[in-house]
C-alpha cells in the first residue's frame, strides 16, 4: 500500500469508529478488542496487508510506549483526587506491593517448571505479565475525579504504582540474565539501592514536587495575567519534564509522570482551601467542574479557583486524546505481531493467572482491609495486561534479553498479553453492572 493509501485507510478506520461509537459502546467486545480484532485481520493470519515485528523495532515501539503509558499515568494520577494520607493509597499499596510480588512470584515458578525457562527468563516473564496496564485500565479506570467507586478507585492507584514494584524486577532479570551466572553481591546492592529504592522514592518526589510546584505556579501567573487560554502546553510540560528528569536522575520515570498528575491535583486543591467559595457544594466540586473550557472567554470572575478549574480541564483533555490515538495505535499493532508470536502453551499460564494466581494473590494481599469480600474478588480478577507489557517486552529485548529461550519467553509474554485484552476487555462490562446491580 502507498503512502496515501495508508493515510486514507487511517482516516476510513478513525472516521468509523468515531461514527459507530454507540453501536461499540453496546457491543460485547470493547474498543480495544475491536483495534485488536483490526490488527489480527490486517496481519499475517488473513489480509496480509501489514507486516510489524515488535522485535524488530523494539526501540521504536519503547519509544512510543513510553510516552503512551507516561501520559496515561499522569491522567490516572491526576483523576484522584484524594489526600496522601487516605486510605484509598493504602489499598493501593496493597495491590502494587504485596499483590504484585505475590503475583509474579508464583509466576515466575509457574514459567520455570511449565515451561523450563531458566530462572531470569522465568522472573523476566512474571515482571512482564504480572502488572496491570495504566492505559487499557481505562476501561475499569476512573471516569473523573468525582469518580468515589471504590473498586474503580483501588484499580486506578494499583496501575499507576505497579510499575515501581514490576520494573525494577525486569532489571534484576536482565542483570541476572546477562551476567549467565551467579550476579554478585556488589551487583545486587546497586540494584537494590538504586534500581529500587532510589528509583521509586525519587521519581515520586520529583513527580510530585513538579507538578505541584508548576500547577501552584500557572495558577498565579494565570490569575495575574488574567489569562483564560488553553493551556494544553502545560500538560504536556508536565509529562515530559518528569519523565525526563527522573530518569536523568536513575529514578523510574513512570513514577514520576504519575506523581506528577496527583501533585497537579494536590495543587487545584489546595487553591480550592486557599479560596474558599461561598457555597459548600461547589467547594468539594473540583475545580475544571465548575467552569465550562469552551465559553472560558465569557467568564467574569477569573478566580484563582476558576483558573486552575481551566487548567485541569485542559490537560485531562490533552491527555485524554493523545493516549486514546496512541493506545488504538499500539493495540492494533500488538495485533499484526500476534501472528509471529503465537505460543500455544501460553494459553495455560494466561489461565493459570487469570482464574488463580492474580485473584488469589490480591485476596490475600487485601486480607483485614475492610473490603467486602465480592470487591476483593473483582479486583483480583479485573487485572488486565496490554501496552505497559509491550514496553516492557521492548525494553528488554533492546537491552540484551535474546536468543532462544528469551524469544520464547518473548512469545508467551505476547499471547498472555491478547489473550488479557481479549478476556478481560470482555469480561469487565458484564462484571461492573454485575456488581451495580447488586
Amino acid at each position: 500500500m502507498s503512502y496515501l493509501a495508508w493515510t486514507a485507510a487511517t482516516g476510513g478506520l478513525l472516521l468509523l469508529m468515531s461514527l459507530s461509537y454507540g453501536w461499540i459502546s453496546r457491543a460485547p467486545v470493547p474498543i480495544f478488542g475491536i483495534y485488536l480484532i483490526v490488527g489480527i485481520v490486517c496481519g499475517p493470519w488473513v489480509l496480509n496487508i501489514l507486516h510489524v515485528d515488535i522485535l524488530r523495532h523494539s526501540v521504536v515501539i519503547s519509544r512510543i510506549t513510553d510516552i503512551t503509558m507516561a501520559v496515561s499515568l499522569f491522567i490516572a494520577g491526576l483523576k484522584i483526587r484524594h489526600p496522601l494520607h487516605s486510605d484509598i493509597w493504602k489499598m493501593g499499596l496493597r495491590l502494587a506491593v504485596p499483590a504484585m510480588l505475590l503475583t509474579m512470584a508464583a509466576l515466575m515458578v509457574l514459567a520455570h517448571f511449565l515451561t523450563g525457562l531458566s530462572w531470569p527468563l522465568s522472573l523476566a516473564l512474571a515482571a512482564i505479565i504480572a502488572p496491570t496496564d495504566p492505559v487499557l485500565a481505562s476501561l475499569i479506570a476512573m471516569n473523573d475525579a468525582r469518580d468515589e467507586n471504590q473498586l474503580r478507585l483501588s484499580l486506578s492507584c494499583e496501575a499507576g504504582l505497579n510499575d515501581g514494584t514490576a520494573l525494577p524486577f525486569l532489571l534484576l532479570a536482565l542483570l541476572w540474565h546477562n551476567a549467565q551466572g551467579a550476579v554478585s553481591a556488589v551487583i545486587l546492592w546497586k540494584w537494590f539501592s538504586v534500581d529500587l529504592l532510589w528509583a521509586l522514592c525519587a521519581g515520586l518526589a520529583v513527580g510530585y514536587l513538579l507538578g505541584k510546584g508548576i500547577g501552584l505556579a500557572a495558577t498565579r501567573s494565570r490569575h495575574m495575567q488574567q489569562e483564560v487560554a488553553p493551556s494544553d502546553f502545560i500538560a504536556l510540560a508536565l509529562v515530559c519534564l518528569s519523565f525526563a528528569l527522573a530518569l536523568s536522575l536513575n529514578a523510574s520515570g513512570f513514577l514520576a509522570a504519575f506523581a506528577a498528575g496527583i501533585g497537579l491535583r494536590s495543587a487545584e486543591m489546595n487553591v480550592q482551601k486557599s479560596h474558599p467559595c461561598d457555597e459548600n457544594a461547589k467547594q468539594k466540586m473540583p475545580a475544571e467542574m465548575q467552569v465550562n473550557p469552551h465559553t472560558r472567554h465569557a467568564i467574569d470572575n477569573k478566580s484563582p479557583v476558576k483558573l486552575v478549574g481551566l487548567v485541569i480541564g485542559d490537560a485531562l483533555s490533552f491527555g485524554d486524546t493523545v493516549e486514546r490515538l496512541l493506545a488504538a495505535g499500539l493495540v492494533i499493532v500488538l495485533g499484526v505481531t500476534l501472528a509471529q508470536h503465537w505460543n500455544v502453551l501460553a494459553i495455560l499460564i494466561a489461565l493459570v493467572l487469570f482464574m488463580l494466581i492474580r485473584p488469589t494473590a490480591v485476596y490475600l494481599a487485601t486480607w483485614r482491609s475492610g473490603r467486602p469480600r465480592q470487591q476483593r474478588l473483582s479486583m483480583g480478577w479485573l487485572g488486565i495486561r496490554g501496552i505497559g507489557s509491550l514496553n516492557y517486552i521492548a525494553y528488554a529485548y533492546s537491552h540484551g534479553l535474546q536468543g532462544e529461550g528469551a524469544d520464547l519467553m518473548i512469545d508467551m509474554a505476547i499471547t498472555v498479553v491478547t489473550l488479557s485484552v481479549l478476556v478481560h476487555g470482555v469480561t469487565v462490562t458484564p462484571l461492573l453492572k454485575l456488581r451495580r446491580s447488586k
